[in-house]
């Protein structure tokens, strides 16, 4: 296979203004302890409750509880509120990219039980 598409791909990718909106926001976000610290917290909570819920267990109300108040203070400063918007729009990019991969490759990237 060849793999010269796949890298200008990537470079169109790095090129897009979501990647750099994103980048731009994370570098001064990041460069705070505090707020990278609990930015780091707020993305294990995150995962932490989907897979509880993909799995069909009830959250547990201490992670729930902590993650609403982590989410509450990270969405209240507008410089978070931004990159954290940015990381979203920057993800949903890709996955759109990967279904137009996966539905050509004629991939099932789905998982079991949810909807598509």
């Amino acid at each position: 296979m060849e793999y010269s598409q796949a890298h200008l791909l990537a470079r169109a990718i790095r090129e897009s203004q979501e990647y750099k909106t994103y980048h731009q926001l994370k570098e001064s976000v990041m460069a705070d302890e505090t707020q990278a610290a609990l930015i780091k917290e707020y993305r294990k909570l995150q995962v932490s409750l989907q897979v509880a819920a993909m799995s069909g267990q009830s959250p547990n109300s201490e992670d729930m509880q902590r993650f609403s108040g982590i989410n509450t203070l990270l969405f209240s400063k507008p410089e978070v509120r931004d990159f954290l918007l940015a990381e979203m729009q920057l993800q949903r990019a890709l996955a759109d990219i990967l279904k137009i991969v996966t539905d050509a490759a004629d991939i099932d990237m789905g998982i079991p039980g949810l909807a598509p």
